[in-house]
């Protein structure tokens, strides 16, 4: 009787569904049937992430491994001056650059240039890193493989280091022997340094041959110095092949036009002359500052070998080139010819069409009289001679980049 009755109270509560009724069941039907389908494509798409950060780990970047043919270059302060003409250089050579640099003194708009320049695949890549930190050291070469080093990164003026020489020890000395440490553990075979004629300080006999005893006068020669002599130690007992290349003061910018030398405004007091000088032609200085008038040279002024930006890097190419295992060969890279700092002024004169205006003050802490080189040994070893002679043409070009970006890199 109870399980009649119950199934009598069931028929009396059931009832016919209204249209009403059917629209709702239809309109459930369909959220339930879109949540379904929204809840798998959302597993499809975490699928296909999981699948390419699986790929990630297991397909390493084309810098990471070697590749019969290619040689991969790592370029430290390759934004800077000196370092992006090089990196330039390179990729036009077919070479593969990786280029580190914290861009305290290099230009960003520099490795923007040489990115739109070499876009494919595997040709350059940036990595924004500082030489002072191991952990990034260690990181940068344990997820390439590099086949060679050229080490550029450094501050790099004389006045500055007689002010902060800490600063220039623990940049120059102890940055190169953190890339240096890096290089063995990885066993990266070649090393091309970027050193300096202020290692020699103020030779008694001019011009400076390799032979010349160093004893630099100011914390940037001595702490290249030391960073020399670091690698030197360390050769002796290595088969990595090294070349140390001491050059003199550099000018000039790519005569293609698409990269110059752009300082930082408030380094512009420490800066190269020629700097200074196209700052003094625009006006953006009142005038161009001399200092040192009594020196024992010919016009009193300072004597300099003046050595233009794209000579210098084909040094650079040409030491890569002929750097052998277990061997270390030590270049002076300069023309071999003395230039007074009146000389320059005049000649930076003509290459701009201005009649710079000229204070001769005292002479500058840590500078010395007269230093040009004797380019012989380079020339016999590396057959490498210095083509860009002219200062005014070498000012000349560099003049040209400088008036189309007045702001160096700022717009880029």
């Amino acid at each position: 009787m109870t399980s009649l009755s119950g199934v009598r109270s069931q028929r009396k509560t059931s009832r016919p569904l209204s249209p009403g009724d059917m629209d709702y069941i239809e309109t459930k039907t369909k959220s339930n049937l879109m949540g379904k389908l929204l809840l798998l494509a959302s597993l499809i798409i975490l699928a296909f992430i999981v699948i390419n950060k699986a790929s990630s780990f297991t397909s390493p970047s084309v810098f990471s491994r070697r590749e019969e043919g290619v040689t991969h270059v790592l370029v430290t302060g390759g934004a800077g001056y000196i370092g992006s003409h090089a990196a330039l250089r390179l990729l036009k050579d077919k070479y593969r650059v990786t280029i580190v640099d914290n861009l305290s003194r290099g230009n960003l708009g520099a490795v923007k240039v040489l990115q739109r320049l070499f876009p494919q695949t595997g040709r350059l890549q940036f990595v924004y890193a500082d030489l002072g930190d191991p952990a990034a050291v260690e990181k940068i070469f344990s997820e390439n493989a590099f086949d060679a080093v050229m080490h550029f990164a450094a501050v790099a003026y004389v006045g500055e280091s007689t002010l902060y020489p800490l600063k220039y020890y623990h940049n120059i000395t102890s940055n190169t022997l953190g890339v240096l440490e890096a290089m063995a553990r990885h066993r990266v075979k070649k090393l091309i340094y970027s050193s300096t004629c202020a290692t020699y300080g103020e030779p008694e006999k001019m011009p400076i041959t390799e032979d010349t005893p160093q004893v630099p006068i100011n914390p940037y020669g001595k702490a290249k110095k030391m960073a020399e002599d670091m690698i030197l130690d360390f050769s002796k007992n290595s088969d990595m092949a090294v070349m140390i290349l001491r050059y003199f003061n550099v000018i000039g910018s790519d005569p293609g036009g698409r990269l110059g030398e752009a300082p930082r405004p408030e380094l512009r007091e420490q800066g190269r002359i020629s700097g200074a000088c196209f700052d003094a032609a625009r006006g953006f200085i009142p005038g161009l500052q001399v200092k040192g008038t009594d020196y024992k040279t010919s016009d009193g002024t300072c004597i300099r070998d003046y050595i233009d930006v794209t000579d210098l890097v084909d040094a650079h190419v040409k030491a890569l080139e002929k750097a052998q295992p277990h061997k270390v060969g030590i270049y002076n890279v300069g023309t071999g010819k003395g230039r007074s700092v009146k000389e320059f002024v005049e000649a930076c004169k003509k290459a701009t069409g201005v009649e710079i205006k000229v204070d001769f003050l005292p002479r500058r802490p840590g500078d010395y009289a007269e230093v040009f080189s004797d380019p012989t040994k380079i020339l016999r070893d590396l057959n490498w001679t210095a083509r860009f002679t002219n200062l005014q043409d070498s000012l000349q070009v560099a003049w040209r980049w400088q008036k189309i970006h007045p702001h160096g890199y700022a717009s880029y």
